[in-house]
């Protein structure tokens, strides 16, 4: 039920972070893997695993640009051998600001990363899982895909959308056997929650929140990624599955 070798997928967003932790998890895998990310590390990310059977395709692409995402997910797809079993939306932006000082030109990069680019890259991925009858899409949520958040009102509000956006997918392509789910991260360790962590006083504030008295860490995530991936989760869709150490059923 958790075998992944031989699948194929392409994750967004894969050269650091919570993309990188499901680019190494699921290479450990056996998964065969196309990279789309917009940094230059993406051009080393091979050097950073281990060698095995799994290969590791780096797209570099824009995926604020549709033209530029439509063009990275068919170079991504031919490199795949022109099949993909499971997509993983985790690419995302975060500005931290009060509502007031939010441009809009902050606001739509937000919003298009965190929301237009998933809802295109997953009805590309979902035309060529159709065909099959099979696949697994997992989005990238966040706690704050439920809480309000706080000094960062584009950042939830697209996370809030992207809740909204896998339910609708997930309604209507349960019946070709694709499956959408999304994965609500807590408070992680990640260069995203650097200035977070290093606050003397918001730092200390987080931990008390969390009842398992610990930031998470990608791992933790990956480990749940795997999950939605594997055929264990074939009846599992239209959900948001929280990696919080607990601080959502507070």
């Amino acid at each position: 039920m958790f075998n992944l070798s031989g699948k194929k997928a392409i994750i967004t967003g894969g050269a650091q972070g919570l993309g990188f932790s499901m680019v190494e998890a699921f290479h450990n895998g056996g998964v065969e893997i196309a990279v789309i990310d917009i940094s230059d590390e993406i051009t080393t990310i091979s050097d950073k695993l281990k060698a095995n059977d799994a290969k590791i395709h780096a797209v570099k692409g824009n995926l604020l640009d549709i033209d530029s995402l439509r063009q990275s997910f068919n170079e991504a797809l031919e490199k795949l051998g022109g099949t993909v079993d499971i997509l993983i939306n985790s690419a995302g932006l975060i500005e931290r600001k009060p509502a007031f000082e939010v441009s809009l030109e902050s606001w739509h990069r937000i919003l298009g990363l965190n929301v237009t680019s998933v809802f295109e890259l997953s009805r590309l991925a979902a035309t060529e899982m159709k065909k099959q009858g099979s696949g697994k899409i997992i989005n990238m949520g966040s706690i704050l895909s439920v809480l309000g958040g706080f000094n960062a009102v584009a950042y939830s509000t697209s996370k809030g959308a992207v809740l909204q956006l896998t339910k609708s997918l997930s309604n209507e392509w349960a019946e070709y056997g694709i499956q959408v789910n999304a994965i609500a991260p807590g408070y992680m360790l990640t260069t995203m929650n650097t200035d977070l962590m290093n606050d003397p006083v918001r730092g200390p504030q987080m931990e008390a929140r969390i009842p398992a008295k610990r930031w998470g860490t990608p791992e933790d995530v990956a480990g749940v990624a795997l999950f939605l991936a594997a055929n264990a989760s074939d009846y599992v869709t239209g959900t948001l599955i929280p990696v919080d150490g607990g601080v959502l059923g507070r």
